[in-house]
């Protein structure tokens, strides 16, 4: 039975693979994705009261994710930090190990973002990915859950004591959270993974994508949370934020825009080849549907789209989604310290802002986490 859940997890992002910019595609060394930078970001949104943090990664423009989320522990207080791994980077047991270490650290304010796409200077067919990202997570379950890994597959053969990799968190460890299209992601995701997160796209779709993985995930007799990676603009009024999403691409080379899109790691996979369809079927303002602008993907890959509007508006949309099932939203903005200082200040109070861990039994209870300010969080 699916648990029910009152509220979202309201996390923000932390933009250490660069691209961070007061203008798309108009570099300003000032938002350049340093250490100082990035903390700065992760610190305000811990102090205004954001749930999670999403720390994705990338070789070619990134700051190394691991790394990052261990540095940010001792200077964060309550926010989660959902770390990106791609599968097949680092040796299983070894990355368990080091995401049990970060755990402790974090005492149990660990989430994990599981990515199948190719690692840096390989290319395996689709198929192989997700069967290789398959032996990953299952070999991160028995280290998290049982007395050994033992697991015989066709990556990975080895048998070990599980003891030095055992989690801060208990009932399987950090959450799993997923975004993928293609049927082998789909599969993954239902069988083993807690959180299924989705690009922007029309609430019609979006709502088909939550049946489909609700109506897979039964088939291994489990229930799966959902979440939304979007953009947002928030100002006091509609034309306010309007004329701030024009001001973005105002100084955008089309042709620049595509070259910082095409060199994202991920940039030829089914879920960016549908935000580029999503911005196909946008009016000329770039308007997919009421408030959602999909403007954002002229100059970047992955997640395309913004929640344009007034507070209210704003908040609309993201109850609409809630109402869907959604209960986790993984939100920026450009540049993302300002943007997550407004969102905080009109949007955020607006929400009850919980934590998935928290929420689903993950965190020991024997230590219960403090919630947090601004923004009601349970």
């Amino acid at each position: 039975m699916s648990k029910i859940i009152n509220g979202a997890e309201i996390s923000w992002f932390a933009p250490i693979c660069d691209g961070d910019d007061e203008f798309l595609g108009a570099r300003d060394i000032k938002f350049k994705s340093s250490w100082e930078n990035t903390s700065q970001i992760v610190k305000t949104a811990d102090q205004l009261g954001y749930s999670n943090v999403l720390c994705p990664s990338s070789y070619q423009v990134g700051q190394d994710t691991l790394s990052y989320v261990a540095a940010m522990a001792p200077i964060t207080e309550k926010i989660n930090f959902l770390a990106a791994i791609r599968c097949g980077e680092v040796h299983p047991p070894m990355l368990a190990r080091t995401l049990a270490t970060l755990d402790h650290i974090l005492k149990g304010r660990l989430t994990i973002n599981i990515i199948s796409s190719d690692l840096p200077g390989d290319k395996l067919p689709s198929s192989e990915r997700y069967a290789r990202s398959r032996e990953v997570i299952q070999i991160l379950k028995q280290a998290w859950t049982q007395d050994e890994i033992n697991f015989k597959g066709s990556f990975y053969n080895f048998k070990l004591p599980s003891k030095p990799v055992k989690p801060y968190q208990q009932n399987g460890g950090p959450l799993l959270y997923f975004g993928g299209y293609s049927p082998e992601g789909v599969e993954l995701c239902a069988e083993f993974c807690d959180v299924y997160l989705m690009w922007p796209d029309t609430e019609v779709k979006l709502q088909n994508m939550i049946s489909n993985m609700r109506s897979k995930a039964v088939k291994y007799k489990r229930t799966l949370q959902f979440g939304l990676r979007v953009h947002v603009i928030v100002r006091e009024t509609e034309q306010e934020a309007k004329s701030y999403a024009d001001s973005l691409i105002s100084r955008l080379d089309l042709d620049l825009g595509k070259d910082i899109k095409n060199r994202a790691q991920d940039s030829k996979s089914l879920g960016v080849s549908m935000q580029s369809n999503l911005r196909n079927i946008s009016d000329q303002d770039y308007y997919a549907e009421p408030f959602l602008w999909t403007g954002i993907g002229l100059a970047r890959s992955g997640c395309g789209a913004a929640i344009v509007g007034n507070p209210d508006q704003v908040y609309d949309k993201l109850k609409c989604y809630m109402d869907m099932g959604i209960h986790a939203f993984i939100l920026s903005g450009y540049p993302h310290q300002q943007e997550c200082e407004l969102f905080a200040k009109y949007v955020l109070p607006k929400l009850k802002n919980i934590s998935l861990p928290e929420v689903l039994g993950r965190v020991p209870q024997t230590e219960p986490k403090t919630p947090l300010g601004k923004g009601p969080r349970i």
